[in-house]
């Protein structure tokens, strides 16, 4: 015990919704010591003066975003940054020998044709991009052991693909008519100032937003294809309801047997997760709720079929900005440095 050395992390971004969740829960993780903030904005400012309520907890300012001296400090960087922003540092923290774990859409493609045509912008880091591990540790978690560089998924697309899984994996469904429809809460449209957000614009109202060209559906549709093991299409709907933060994604899709019941899916989706601690399976007939797993690094799923149309129903709940987002980060992070996966991360949710 003598010569435990907790390790140096950052954070790049640290003022947005994903970043202050990232602060909160590195500064609970035994292992860790978080030693950098960095932002373009606010740069020689307390993090408390951007959030007063960690005053007391927080003591680190936002600092300069210079590569170089991020790499002397840290073994590990966490790029909570808007698209487009990550690829222009991660290849020099990469050079330097830190790890990598990215909260933007960055890292998440294998083929920068397929981000540039959703996200319009042009990159020159193909080398860099080739290296990076898809961030899902549910479906792609030896891989991420060995990673340095982690592209970690969208909180819509961690639902759905949870949902879709064990659908795909087992071959239980006929992946071209899958269909999801997702809900989520207005924190997934970050800190930022935006009309659609306000209060008066959100409260009190349910609205489909993004449809047939959200940028989460090339992500889904990518994990999707190497699941089936050919190209899949997929049908994704977002929609933003009038609660700050969880996400719902309720899959439908034509079961290849339709003799399949509730109970048979249920069975085979609690043995396919049996070894996924943050996966909880619901009991047939009981479905998630988005309250259940708020606060925590959960994901509540429910299965049941509709045998009238010989289709499934796949729901899934989570808190877009911790299984979603920043806890998702850190499972990743636990699974890099070999350290048990739960480590750091809350595992009951605030209730009610």
């Amino acid at each position: 015990m003598g010569n435990f050395r907790r390790v140096p992390v950052g954070i790049v971004g640290a003022s947005g919704y994903g970043g202050v969740q990232l602060v909160r829960l590195l500064m609970d993780h035994p292992n860790v010591e978080l030693v950098y903030l960095g932002g373009d904005s606010g740069i020689g400012k307390s993090f408390a003066s951007l959030y007063p309520h960690l005053a007391h907890a927080v003591k680190l300012s936002i600092e300069e975003i210079d590569p170089e001296v991020i790499a002397r400090r840290c073994e590990v960087v966490f790029l909570a940054l808007d698209n487009g922003l990550a690829c222009q540092i991660a290849p020099t923290l990469l050079e330097r020998g830190c790890k990598v774990i990215d909260l933007s859409a960055d890292y998440r493609f294998r083929n920068l044709l397929t981000y540039t045509s959703w996200y319009g912008l042009e990159r020159r880091d193909r080398t860099t991009a080739a290296t990076a591990v898809y961030g899902l540790p549910e479906i792609y978690r030896e891989q991420i052991s060995e990673a340095q560089l982690i592209g970690c998924p969208g909180g819509y697309a961690t639902a759905s693909l949870l949902a879709l899984f064990p659908l795909l994996k087992q071959g239980l469904i006929a992946p071209e008519t899958a269909i999801v429809d997702a809900k989520s809460g207005a924190s997934g449209g970050g800190r930022d100032a935006k009309t659609y957000l306000l209060l008066a614009e959100a409260d009190n109202s349910l609205a489909p937003y993004s449809v047939v060209r959200h940028r989460q559906t090339p992500e889904i549709e990518q994990i999707c294809s190497d699941l089936a093991g050919h190209e899949v299409t997929v049908l994704f709907t977002p929609h933003l309801v009038p609660i700050v933060r969880g996400t719902l994604a309720t899959v439908y899709a034509t079961l290849r047997d339709p003799g399949l019941v509730g109970d048979d899916l249920t069975t085979i989706f609690t043995a396919f997760y049996r070894n996924s601690p943050w996966v909880k399976v619901c009991q047939n007939g009981i479905y998630p709720q988005t309250k259940w797993a708020t606060g925590s690094n959960l994901c509540y799923l429910g299965v049941d079929v509709d045998p009238r149309t010989g289709r499934v129903v796949a729901m899934s709940a989570i808190d877009n900005l911790i299984k979603g987002q920043a806890g998702q980060a850190i499972q990743c992070l636990n699974i890099m440095m070999g350290w048990d996966e739960t480590l750091g991360l809350p595992n009951l949710g605030f209730y009610p």
